[in-house]
């Protein structure tokens, strides 16, 4: 597919991804039919040493760090990070990190969108022990050019401010050295952000990545030649996503040849869920939360909690192949 063809799919697949089409109310068409969850069968086990994830929840501190790829790509980035001292209902700029070392999750926000947007979501990931890492893409986030087809550049801006990010953990002096578990990393990512995830794990393969959890997302323009050692996917859709067609991302999650799971919301639109709180956001971040916790500290217990956690409130049906 030449790059101008390229260019005009993902302009009109993505153009509506920010926040605004996320909110926006869902359509009234007839649904998809979501497919039931066959048995889970035996598959590969992560590529992590059997643990247990903490059990507590923990405060959360956020920080910034300001990075620029090859002089000319400044990507800003939001940590958030498990903090000590007792759960607080707000994230603490610049708290003193937790005891422990954390695995860390790599996350793409959607076009026309900022990590700040996908808060609700990521702190809980790092309540619940992740450190989570959030670049602002240059071209793609809320009041920059909006040039859709920079898309492709992302996935290298991730693997980029990746290596900044573990770097934290052996830098003298910096807040969070001695705290990253630096073999145990994740990319995840919405919409635009989920194209970029894909990309991470097919043609911008990065091997240190050992998971993923694709939001609405799809593979247009990073195919689904997915390569490298096995990494656990988890796929999250709405079965009514106006924006990015329940099928297209089933057709990307189907070519996975790895453990994968998809979570398919009977009554989700593009991402609503993943903005605000409410009874499909707790389903979402518990089921995720749980896969973390499975694909990243190889707790085997929260593996076998996903079903029961997706199937709450009987918002959502899981495909489960972990």
């Amino acid at each position: 597919m030449s790059r101008r063809r390229t260019a005009a799919l993902l302009t009109t697949t993505l153009l509506a991804t920010g926040p605004a089409a996320c909110s926006a109310a869902a359509p009234t068409a007839e649904r998809p039919t979501v497919p039931a969850a066959p048995p889970t069968s035996a598959t590969p086990a992560p590529r992590v040493p059997a643990g247990t994830a903490p059990a507590r929840s923990f405060a959360v501190g956020v920080r910034q760090l300001t990075l620029n790829r090859d002089g000319d790509r400044p990507l800003p980035v939001t940590i958030w990070y498990p903090a000590s001292g007792p759960a607080r209902d707000e994230p603490e700029r610049s708290a003193a990190a937790a005891d422990g070392r954390f695995p860390v999750v790599m996350f793409s926000h959607g076009l026309g969108g900022r990590p700040d947007d996908y808060a609700p979501l990521l702190t809980r990931w790092a309540a619940a022990g992740f450190l989570v890492a959030a670049p602002t893409f240059p071209h793609t986030s809320r009041g920059a050019d909006g040039n859709v087809l920079d898309v492709l550049n992302q996935p290298a801006d991730v693997s980029y401010a990746l290596t900044q990010v573990l770097a934290l953990d052996g830098r003298d002096g910096d807040p969070l050295r001695g705290r990253l578990a630096t073999d145990r990393v994740a990319a995840a990512g919405h919409s635009a952000g989920g194209v970029t995830t894909i990309g991470l794990f097919t043609a911008g393969r990065d091997e240190r990545l050992v998971a993923g959890v694709v939001f609405a997302g799809t593979s247009l323009g990073v195919g689904t030649a997915f390569a490298g050692a096995a990494a656990p996917q988890l796929f999250v859709h709405g079965a009514l996503d106006e924006v990015v067609d329940y099928a297209a991302g089933r057709a990307a999650y189907d070519a996975v040849p790895w453990p994968k799971a998809m979570l398919s919301l009977t009554d989700g639109d593009h991402g609503r869920a993943l903005l605000s709180d409410g009874a499909a956001l707790r389903v979402v971040s518990d089921t995720t939360v749980e896969f973390l916790r499975w694909s990243l500290y190889g707790d085997a217990a929260a593996k076998s909690r996903l079903p029961t956690e997706a199937a709450r409130g009987g918002l959502a049906t899981l495909d489960n192949h972990l």
